[in-house]
């Protein structure tokens, strides 16, 4: 079973942030974690690391919803303006504690491959992992 190339993480919770990094990495999913804390700092890594053949963009993204400076959905709308060739390959995944169903029907427009509730466990991961990458 071969490591995805990097995960992002976009909380603004440093705490789950570290937890969720340590779990990842334990599990063997990736050998590279990149962090940000919200949802411009998201997108600034994306410009940075997707490149036409770059190893080191995320195959999957754990988005917070709530977070300061742009949240997940402001980021998600952002996502979309991004190049097709950047978002073909990455599976987006809305990582949260609870969902107002008027951001849930929003968040359901928009390029994500589902939603998992805090805290991440081996469990939720594996599940990810076997119905997204076929692991």
């Amino acid at each position: 079973m071969s490591a995805l190339a990097s995960v992002l993480l976009v909380d603004d919770d440093p705490t789950t942030n570290f937890l969720n990094k340590l779990l990842l990495q334990r599990m063997g999913v990736t050998e590279q974690v990149l962090i940000a804390e919200n949802g411009e700092q998201a997108l600034r890594t994306l410009a940075q690391t997707c490149h036409n053949t770059d190893s080191t963009c995320p195959r999957l993204i754990l988005l917070d919803m709530n977070m300061p400076v742009l949240n997940g959905l402001a980021f998600l709308e952002a996502y979309v303006q991004m190049p097709l060739a950047q978002q073909s390959a990455i599976v987006i995944v809305m990582l949260t504690t609870s969902l107002h169903p008027i951001d849930l029907a929003r968040a359901q427009e928009l390029p994500i491959a589902g939603f998992l509730n805090k805290p991440l466990t081996k469990e939720k991961v594996t599940d990810l992992l076997t119905q997204h990458f076929a692991r």
